[in-house]
């Protein structure tokens, strides 16, 4: 049995790195059931329904560009929400490791001003078709070339498909990049599961691709990506089955 404290958990929010100003997230799950009892029963019976999530981060409050109070209200009253992930481990989402994910939507932001303390922001979010129990496929770190992760063996295939989420946060790349997950049976040939909008010169981006319902994972997972140009690039990305 391994603890772990969180003091290094990471929190990406979008294509921007947010851990700095967070000292606290907390994640909720839930499923709501749905009763199923009949007369001549002698108590209640009830099967699950739809899962549903929430988030609340708190931390410390910083108006300056691209910092926490700009990122955040950015995505107020916006449909879309921002695309989330939490390693709680603080592992910089190394290859292997369990991530949050969640597409979530702002129900509140808070900041709070006391006169003999440090001035503080918080903020809750909807998960948008729940929150992911997602697979780390690539460490969050910079590369130059393009690349194909070592695989992630995930003991067997799954039936109802799932979900991937790219985070990119630094990019100084002069040519486009493409980024993919990638999918195996036998950990040698492998199919394209979900590729990634294309990140254009010195962007910025994250993005959320769902796999639909009933599509077939396989039992390997890799991410790939596509370097034409010369530069850096810092990503991550990972993925949910369903």
């Amino acid at each position: 049995m391994a603890f772990i404290h969180g003091k290094a958990t990471n929190v990406l929010h979008n294509n921007y790195d947010l851990s700095s100003y967070f000292n606290q997230a907390a994640v909720s799950r839930s499923v709501a059931p749905a009763e199923t009892s009949t007369f001549g029963a002698s108590a209640k019976t009830y099967i699950v329904g739809l899962q549903d999530g929430t988030l609340s981060l708190s931390g410390l409050f910083d108006g300056a560009a691209n910092a926490v109070d700009e990122e955040i209200t950015a995505i107020l009253g916006v449909n879309t929400g921002g695309i989330i992930s939490i390693d709680p481990a603080g592992a910089s989402f190394i290859k292997g490791s369990r991530v949050i994910s969640l597409t979530g939507k702002l129900t509140s932001y808070q900041i709070s001003a006391p006169v003999g303390d440090v001035v503080s922001a918080s903020a809750d979010f909807q998960a948008d078709e729940g929150i992911g129990n997602s697979i780390s496929l690539r460490l969050w770190s910079a590369e130059t070339a393009s690349t194909n992760t070592a695989s992630h063996d995930s003991a067997a295939s799954s039936a109802d498909g799932g979900f991937g989420t790219l985070h990119v946060t630094a990019n100084t790349m002069n040519n486009s990049s493409v980024f993919k997950v990638q999918h195996s049976s036998d950990n040698s040939v492998w199919v394209d599961l979900i590729t990634f909008s294309t990140v254009a010169t010195v962007t910025l981006a994250s993005q959320r691709t769902t796999v639909a319902l009933g599509t077939t994972v396989n039992r390997y997972l890799r991410a790939t990506s596509a370097d034409s140009g010369t530069g850096s690039i810092t990503y991550t990305i990972n993925f949910a089955r369903r």
